[in-house]
């Protein structure tokens, strides 16, 4: 039996060391025997020393699937995998229902869960292009949650992916503390503010945004069924997008998408005026300041109903409006 064991073992035996509380995967009743982890090779696939080593030095993973926004199944050197619970942080739930009480200022209704539904998919879509099939370091790693998933902070790229899930409003921070907590609490409260990403949610009563100089892009209108059928008329199929702000947009980059994930890129030279609108047709024709075309050649957005996405150069959702 290695060491590891051995001290879960020992744990377990000693009065007092089941002490429950939440867990700091974010997974009710965790017990105080599951923060210990084992960093022996036979455990990681890395021979670390100790857990001092292994917090401070980090190990380096390759991620082979995102399972959702903050979770993450990765192969160490040796050919061993693990599952990593990212710290500090927690996206809405892409296999099982979010529960809307735990994001602050969503409301606890159908329409309020189905736009977290929507957000924890675009959370996956943000980490899987971030750091699928990349090499990572897990650093500041903090044992095992009650799953058995290894927590720890993902370096990539220079960068926490924990942070830039905060920054870029796909993640709320989780209620444990670690280092750095307030840097991330203000990324928060920067992306509650604009309504970024999942905080689109927390706008009553359709969990879609108002219009303000803070969120001043809004989807005004969408003519999804076009008068006869919709592939031979596809040029009335539209999306109109309005700027209430009092600056002009630069699109350059943005996107809008549907559920299926079928997707339109504004060129380079794409701006909103302050106060105007400007119409996406899914056909073909002559792009203008006020009307932009798709191109498609058969009809996007689906009569009995649909989402449409906004999405900025950084892939951050900006708007969204479902209909049907």
């Amino acid at each position: 039996m290695d060491r590891g064991v051995w001290l879960l073992v020992g744990c377990l035996v000693l009065a007092g060391c089941m002490a429950t509380g939440p867990g700091a995967d974010g997974s009710p009743n965790a017990t105080a025997a599951t923060t210990m982890v084992d960093t022996s090779a036979a455990n990681t696939g890395v021979d670390m020393g100790s857990s001092a080593k292994t917090a401070n030095s980090g190990l380096r993973a390759t991620v082979t699937h995102v399972v959702d926004g903050d979770t993450l199944d990765v192969r160490y050197p040796n050919g061993t995998t693990d599952t990593v619970r990212l710290r500090g942080v927690d996206t809405p739930e892409v296999h099982v229902p979010t529960n809307p009480s735990e994001f602050e200022g969503v409301p606890d209704s159908d329409a309020g869960a189905a736009c977290l539904g929507d957000a924890g998919d675009e959370a996956s879509t943000f980490t899987t292009r971030a750091v699928a099939g990349e090499t990572v370091r897990l650093v500041e790693i903090d044992g095992r949650g009650r799953y058995d998933r290894l927590l720890a902070f993902v370096r990539h790229d220079g960068h926490r992916l924990n942070y830039r899930l905060v920054a870029t409003g796909h993640a709320r921070v989780y209620d444990d503390q670690f280092e750095g907590r307030e840097r991330f609490s203000r990324a928060e409260a920067r992306a509650r503010r604009n309504g970024t990403a999942l905080w689109l949610c927390a706008n009553e009563p359709s969990a879609t945004p108002t219009g303000s100089d803070d969120r001043p892009l809004t989807i005004a209108a969408i003519a999804a069924d076009a008068p006869g059928n919709d592939n031979a008329n596809l040029d009335e199929e539209t999306v109109t997008l309005e700027n209430s702000g009092s600056a002009p947009i630069a699109l350059d980059g943005w996107t809008v998408r549907d559920e299926a994930d079928h997707t339109y890129s504004f060129p380079s030279d794409a701006t909103l005026a302050a106060g105007a609108s400007l119409t996406l047709h899914t056909g073909r024709g002559t792009d203008t300041d006020t009307d932009r075309y798709w191109g498609a050649t058969s009809a996007v957005w689906n009569n009995d109903g649909d989402t449409v996405v906004v999405a900025n150069a950084s892939g951050a959702v900006v708007a969204r409006r479902s209909y049907g």
